[in-house]
């Protein structure tokens, strides 16, 4: 076979191969290839992946070519003698010269986009973002907003449903039907496990700086569409920054092992052109739950007007207008009865507490301790209350929470399990806090 031929085929190949990849990816569907995202950075960091690319495509053609070529053409059958020399200074100049000039070529145009990313200079608002096993929290410096963001409620409890019951135990190892499957992907509008009770929105247009931080372990905060991934070190803070072009819900996850729930604390970014951006963040000041809009989107979305819909189980923590008190919890103004209290701390405990303390209250010791007993639940409510309202060890604050849901899923765990250490009404949450 002829060289030419040898090398027609092969180039071809590789070709083909690279462009198949190339082309793989859709905007609204994803695939093989990394997404070309919302923001001047994004698109830069994506012609410069695309470059570095095609550079390893010429050289793979180049290399497996040659391989190619020597294997058919010099083979023993056809009685060809390998060569005896020994070495060669061209050759060795040749092979060390070549990658320094390929590295060199690779290096100017990356380190230009490595210095653009770390440039938060001129800001036009800062974000804090703090993260906590197993959700995140966002605080606009200065603007006196903060709230929780973490998997929704509809989400987290299909994903601990055998098609029964809340799974325990050996249960976890259950195969689910084909129908019990169909079922959980509807969850949360066909979003299940990348949805969120409170998204981060952002104005678009705006140089937004993100301060990224951890209360607990790192994890590492990552949105691809609008090209940011840092990671979020406990007493370290991390700097970064987008300005995202296009309005719309952009989905990212938590890319760092970060324990047991790592795979369900995802990430949902609702970019809003500024006026509507604004009129939520005037909601957000006067007390209102702090979810965007509802239901969350499909990737790429064009954002509706803010619409909020937060439950009362949703964890939200929004500051109040300067002059403002705190808004009460719905139920706060009047006792609830135990089984009132019961049905609603199931609720709660079941969105926030039993990935960690299990749903038999047996918990996962000695990072999260059983319940069952506990000297805690057993003990004063007001040290109950405290615990759950600031937190402890590995266990994050709930102070988001609504004085009705901490009061409910007080009184849950005080009652189930074998205990019965009596109720807690929300009056005593808010005299707590």
């Amino acid at each position: 076979m002829k060289m030419g031929r040898l090398a027609r085929i092969a180039a071809g190949t590789s070709l083909a191969l690279a462009t198949f990849v190339a082309q793989a990816y859709t905007e609204t569907s994803g695939g093989y290839n990394l997404p070309t995202g919302v923001t001047d950075l994004s698109k830069e960091v994506h012609s410069l992946h695309m470059l570095i690319f095609w550079i390893c495509v010429a050289i793979g053609t180049v290399v497996f070519g040659l391989m190619i070529y020597s294997i058919v053409k010099h083979r023993k059958s056809k009685g060809h003698k390998p060569a005896d020399f020994h070495e060669s200074t061209t050759v060795e100049i040749l092979w060390t010269a070549a990658p320094f000039i390929i590295l060199i070529g690779m290096a100017i145009p990356a380190a230009g986009t490595l210095i653009k990313m770390e440039d938060t200079r001129n800001a036009d608002m800062t974000v804090k973002i703090t993260g906590y096993q197993w959700k995140w929290e966002y605080e606009y410096l200065g603007e006196g907003v903060k709230y929780y963001s973490t998997l929704t409620a509809e989400s987290n409890a299909a994903r601990q449903h055998d098609g029964n019951g809340l799974l325990s135990g050996a249960a976890w190892a259950k195969t689910f039907s084909k129908a019990e499957l169909e079922k959980l992907k509807n969850v949360d509008g066909g979003n299940y496990l990348v949805n969120v009770d409170n998204e981060l929105v952002l104005p678009v247009g705006k140089k937004v700086r993100f301060l990224i931080t951890s209360n607990d372990v790192i994890h590492a905060w990552w949105v691809p569409e609008i090209a940011v991934k840092k990671d979020a070190i406990p007493g370290y803070v991390n700097e970064t920054w987008a300005k995202i072009n296009t309005p719309g819900v952009y989905r990212g996850v938590c890319a760092e092992l970060c324990g047991r729930d790592h795979g369900f604390m995802p990430i949902v970014v609702r970019a809003l052109p500024e006026a509507e951006y604004n009129a939520w963040l005037a909601k957000q000041k006067g007390g209102e739950p702090a979810t965007a809009a509802a239901p969350v989107a499909a990737p790429n979305e064009v954002a509706a007007a803010p619409a909020t819909t937060a439950t009362d189980a949703a964890p939200v923590e929004v500051a109040a207008a300067p002059a403002a008190a705190a808004p009460a919890a719905p139920a706060a103004a009047k006792d609830l009865s135990k089984d009132e209290l019961m049905k609603k701390g199931e609720q709660v405990y079941t969105a926030n507490c039993a990935a960690c303390h299990q749903p038999t209250g047996k918990g996962m010791p000695p990072n999260f301790p059983a319940l069952v007993g506990s000297k805690v639940v057993k003990g004063a409510p007001a040290e109950h209350i405290k615990q759950t309202l600031n937190g402890k060890g590995m266990m994050p604050p709930f102070k988001h929470l609504s004085d009705l849901d901490v009061a409910a899923v007080v009184t849950y765990q005080r009652n189930s399990w074998g205990n019965s250490s009596g109720v807690v009404q929300p009056a005593a949450v808010a005299a707590a806090r």
